[in-house]
């Protein structure tokens, strides 16, 4: 089993593809949603463990939107936020996991 922190790095290239596709109202995209691209599946993930974002998940989305590709702070800041909301919420860390693609074995 995958502890949160695995979890929250798998899942950091399909949210930060959302955030840079949708910006700040990547909570609020639905649209799109039903698309199979990376951009979708991160709105999905980030919807799932935000929701559509208390003050504070939409500042730190707010600040990956506005920073550069290799902000690794803006960046890494996102990470540990999923990776807390993971830790609290066991059956939240299932749920996401399982929106990731399968990998060959």
């Amino acid at each position: 089993m995958d502890s949160p922190n695995d979890t929250a790095t798998a899942v950091m290239p399909y949210v930060t593809a959302a955030i840079d596709a949708y910006g700040t109202g990547v909570l609020a995209r639905t649209r799109e949603l039903a698309a199979d691209t990376e951009m979708a599946r991160g709105a999905r993930i980030l919807q799932r463990v935000f929701g559509r974002g208390d003050a504070a998940s939409r500042e730190v989305i707010g600040r990956v939107a506005g920073a550069k590709p290799d902000d690794e702070t803006c960046r890494t800041a996102l990470r540990l936020a999923l990776a807390a909301e993971l830790r609290a919420d066991p059956l939240l860390r299932f749920e996401v996991a399982a929106m990731l693609p399968r990998t060959p074995a």
